[in-house]
């Protein structure tokens, strides 16, 4: 089966080996219309585990509803279905489930079945991916709110200060939500901003009063007041949507930790107090052994891996899912080695390029490993891509094999790794 998939309906080819295409149609994207796919591709063929699916996505509910059918769902790349086309490159949603069919016909084609993710890999993946495109969301309306607060309330990006994480604090959200201009922050007293800032939990409200009250008295340059009525409802919704972020982020980050260990953390320790191993993703413990990886990237990595590492037979299976393992084109006398893969995860690879950032001030081995790529000419996210390759392979072997990183165990191993054969 070959199937261009859409949101209202899919274009569907079917056919048999030796015969070819024997029928194209398309279904709407209804519980009817799925349920027609099935029965006419059980007729054809009664055992569903021989029936492949190749199609241009690996996610949705007409992936899950294929899987739940016992279907062989085979993703591909998209651009893998275009390369097949015609000279002139036409797209065609029927012509593009025929090539599909045909790639599923290939039995020389290696194509990688899909495994789908379990409940709690799943649930963990689709949150940490949440999380991430918030992550950007907070960012960019923070960067605005300073913006306009620079516009016209610069009393406020004053009491801030410099660090530009302070604008984001709830005390700050809070205080521009409810007084989003100067003069309105202006027209009332110290105590009953003490009392605010009390009431928000800051640690010192007499002090938070304060910096208010100079902030407002210093001298600054005169704001058009058209700028200021047009730009306080603004103000006051962005600070607004980012207490909403954040407040959501907090949650799914204890959710993330939970699925991680089984258990939400309890207390300054930060440890679960009844650790449920069926509730937990497995190897979740693994993740967080590794050093840089703490609840948020360690969820972002294993939600996007699954719950099913045997479906990468080798290391460098996940390096290339990643987009990590360099890429080599030789022809004749040349040799280029690109950077970084087109087709990958990029969810998986943006996580555990971050990981070996963070994994350099607190793992040894990893900034030697990076000084000496910066040494030999680098550039420094050429070293980290590097860097995060050798992490998946620690990776892959710590998880096949069920156990924790150790630190002083790899060094050991690499140290040996490293040394030069001795002569017999």
């Amino acid at each position: 089966m070959g199937i261009d998939w859409a949101e209202s309906f899919h274009d569907v080819a079917l056919g048999r080996p030796g015969d070819g295409i024997v029928d194209q149609f398309r279904i709407d994207h209804t519980v009817a219309g799925v349920e027609r796919l099935i029965t006419r591709c059980l007729e054809l063929e009664p055992d569903p585990a021989d029936v492949r699916v190749v199609l241009e996505t690996r996610h949705g509910v007409l992936v899950e509803a294929l899987a739940d059918a016992g279907f062989t769902v085979l993703p591909v790349n998209p651009d893998l279905v275009a390369r097949r086309r015609g000279p002139a490159r036409k797209k065609d949603d029927a012509e593009d489930a025929r090539i599909c069919c045909l790639m599923a016909l290939d039995q020389f084609l290696e194509l990688r079945k899909l495994i789908p993710h379990g409940d709690l890999a799943g649930e963990l993946r689709s949150i940490a991916r949440d999380d991430e495109r918030a992550a950007r969301d907070q960012r960019r309306l923070l960067n605005r709110l300073r913006a306009d607060l620079l516009a016209t309330f610069p009393a406020a990006v004053a009491i801030a200060g410099d660090n530009s994480g302070d604008l984001g604090s709830p005390v700050m959200l809070k205080l521009l939500a409810n007084w989003p201009t100067h003069a309105q922050l202006a027209d009332i007293d110290a105590d009953t901003i003490e009392a605010f800032a009390r009431t928000a939990k800051h640690g010192w409200p007499d002090r938070f009063a304060a910096r208010v009250t100079d902030a407002l008295a210093a001298e600054h340059l005169p704001v058009r007041d058209y700028l200021i009525r047009a730009k306080a409802t603004t103000i006051a919704l962005t600070a607004t949507q980012l207490l909403a972020l954040r407040d959501a982020r907090k949650a799914w980050e204890r959710r993330m930790a939970a699925l991680l260990l089984g258990d939400t953390r309890y207390g300054r320790a930060k440890q679960p107090r009844n650790p449920d191993p069926g509730k937990a993703v497995p190897g979740g413990e693994i993740y967080l052994s590794f050093p840089g990886l703490g609840d948020i990237l360690a969820a972002r990595i294993a939600g996007e891996i699954g719950d099913h590492i045997e479906q990468f037979d080798h290391p460098n299976g996940l390096q290339c899912y990643s987009g990590t393992a360099p890429v080599t084109r030789r022809s004749g006398r040349s040799e280029l080695v690109i950077a970084r893969r087109l087709a990958h995860n990029r969810y998986l690879g943006t996580a555990v390029h971050q990981w070996a950032f963070c994994s350099l001030n607190s793992s040894a081995w990893a900034r030697e490993f990076y000084d000496t790529k910066i040494k030999a000419g680098k550039a420094h996210h050429s070293a980290l891509r590097a860097l995060a390759n050798r992490w998946l392979e620690i990776l892959w072997h710590c998880l096949t094999k069920g156990v924790r990183y150790d630190e002083n165990i790899h060094i050991r191993n690499r140290s040996k790794a490293l040394q030069p054969p001795t002569a017999a």
